[in-house]
């Protein structure tokens, strides 16, 4: 199955790792060094232009991609639940 993240963007959701709110998270340095070191190493996928809301990390054969996404980590977690949003 997979988890429509907005604007044409999909992750299969056996490779999701964590669905974050960019609000509540970059706070921690911690996630801060997270997402420099995956914009550094061209990890990061941009499904949008606007004002973030979460991040995805996703994990597949071995390969971190973090996708940066408009829509929230509230409204991910329902698509999720509810069969990816489709």
């Amino acid at each position: 199955m997979y988890l429509h993240i907005g604007n044409n963007y999909t992750v299969d959701i056996r490779d999701v790792v964590g669905i974050f709110d960019i609000e509540n998270t970059t706070v921690e340095k911690c996630t801060k060094k997270l997402l420099e070191r995956a914009e550094k190493e061209h990890h990061c996928i941009y499904t949008t232009y606007e004002m973030p809301k979460s991040f995805i990390i996703t994990m597949k054969n071995g390969r971190e991609r973090v996708y940066i996404s408009l829509l929230s980590a509230a409204t991910l977690k329902k698509r999720l639940k509810n069969g990816g949003g489709f």
